[in-house]
């Protein structure tokens, strides 16, 4: 394949997601893959999709149902113990941008730092002026489900952020569900569990790296794991909760 040839396919599958579904004919799945080796073959994606054109065209795939970006796909997909989840940045702006709602914006209430400090995400739907809400979302809501004492916890450090995270999410799942394809997002994943392993632009394959996760979670059922000293940690390419950042920090 030349290098203007390359270019081509990397235009149409970034530029036409509409026409590249990967699983709908034999052909289109071989077009595909001619594609998606460009992506593993970059520098430009993160680690876990290089050298995995399998990875790619899940990603691909995803992009396709979501009138996304492949790159933008493949660089806030996140795996939490196996299963994919997606960066609330991600989702928001891909709601954002769906062409059915208005922007959102929050509505924040109570006594900031307090219990009562609360957070709701709004939108209007566009055909019909509606004002949509999501579940509102509190300090003491966050206390309560646990989410909020965890070791090294964002609602502690970043309150009014992880708010708008966690409603903004509500109101996707109530009046766009399509949009986050049923997976969970990240800070989600990572409030309701108890050791996180999230895998993302680490140097393994995002395959490689959920079959390894699933493994370690049926073994930790009949085994207690040793706990890792910090060396240990690190040389396993391993990140634990208080190390974890949104692909906006990386």
């Amino acid at each position: 394949m030349t290098a203007q040839q390359s270019s081509a396919l990397v235009a149409q599958a970034t530029t036409s997601n509409e026409s590249i579904n990967a699983f709908s004919s034999i052909q289109a799945f071989e077009d595909a893959q001619r594609m998606v080796k460009v992506f593993a073959n970059s520098q430009l994606v993160p680690a876990t999709f290089k050298g995995d054109i399998g990875a790619c065209l899940i990603a691909m795939n995803m992009a396709n149902r979501m009138g996304a970006d492949i790159l933008q796909v493949m660089q806030s997909l996140y795996i939490v113990h196996g299963k994919p989840s997606f960066s609330s940045a991600f989702l928001i702006a891909c709601f954002n941008r769906c062409g059915r709602f208005s922007t959102i914006r929050y509505r924040m209430g109570g006594e900031p730092h307090t219990d009562t400090w609360s957070c709701t995400a709004v939108a209007t739907e566009l055909a019909t002026g509606e004002v949509v809400e999501g579940v509102t979302v509190t300090i003491a809501m966050a206390k309560s489900e646990g989410w909020y004492n965890k070791t090294g916890s964002k609602w502690k450090t970043m309150p009014e952020l992880m708010m708008r995270y966690r409603a903004a999410t509500f109101l996707i799942r109530s009046v766009a569900p399509e949009i986050a394809l049923g997976f969970q997002t990240t800070e989600e994943a990572i409030d309701i569990t108890d050791k996180v392993q999230v895998v993302n632009a680490q140097p393994t394959s995002l395959t490689e790296a959920a079959m390894q996760a699933m493994a370690e979670d049926a073994e930790s059922e009949s085994v207690a794991e040793p706990q890792e000293n910090e060396s240990q940690k690190a040389s396993n390419g391993i990140l634990f909760e208080n190390d974890i950042t949104t692909p906006n920090e990386q």
